[in-house]
Order: structure tokens, then C-alpha cells, then sequence
């Protein structure tokens, strides 16, 4: 694919769609939630990104691999946490699909870049 920088793969993009996602989301979420499932969530997220940025630098498929399951592992942990966030009545259920529709997809893709690394 050829990608002089993590930030050009549409997989981080979408990572990073998601991670501006869950903080306008949980920006509206109680202040007794800031060091909680507020910083829980963010955290995660980043985490999604911030491993596949990981991934990009790294040399061996072997060590890509692992990054890219960390990135994965981030997105249920997101998707966990947003299961929570609704059922407390802090996610729409509108807001709540489009997260876990949209890590679905990151996901997805996260799979399929494993299985050709593989």
C-alpha cells in the first residue's frame, strides 16, 4: 500500500473519526464521571490510534500484528464501555449505534489487515 505516515491510513482515519466521536460524546457526560467512564472511554480510544500508529512504525509483521490486536482489543473496550454509558442513560441510543457501528468497522478492517499480514 505504500503509506509514508500512519495518518494516511484510512484505518487510523477512522480511528480517529472515532476517537473525536466518543470525546464530544462523553463531553456531555456528569462531572462525577470525569475520572471514570469519561477518562475510561478517551483512553481507550486513543489507544485505538495510537496502536496502530504503533504498528505503522514497527518492522516485523509478527510485531504489526500485535500492535494491530492491541488496536483491536481498544475498540471492544470502547464498545464495552459504551454499553455501560447506555444503559446509565449517558448514551442515546442513536449514539450509541453509531460508536459501535463505526468500531465495527474499524474492526473489520483491523481483521482483514491482520489476516493478510498473517
Amino acid at each position: 500500500m505504500g503509506y509514508r505516515h500512519f495518518s494516511e491510513m484510512p484505518v487510523w482515519r477512522k480511528g480517529h473519526e472515532a476517537v473525536l466521536l466518543v470525546y464530544k460524546l462523553t463531553s456531555t457526560f456528569p462531572d462525577s464521571e470525569r475520572y471514570g467512564l469519561t477518562s475510561q472511554m478517551r483512553r481507550a480510544a486513543v489507544s485505538i490510534t495510537s496502536n496502530v500508529a504503533e504498528a505503522f512504525g514497527r518492522q516485523t509483521s509478527k510485531d504489526k500484528v500485535r500492535f494491530y490486536l492491541h488496536a483491536r482489543g481498544s475498540c471492544f473496550e470502547v464498545q464495552s464501555q459504551s454499553h455501560v454509558a447506555r444503559d446509565v442513560d449517558y448514551l442515546a441510543a442513536g449514539d450509541f449505534a453509531k460508536l459501535n457501528q463505526d468500531l465495527g468497522g474499524i474492526i473489520h478492517v483491523l481483521n482483514k489487515i491482520m489476516k493478510t499480514l498473517n
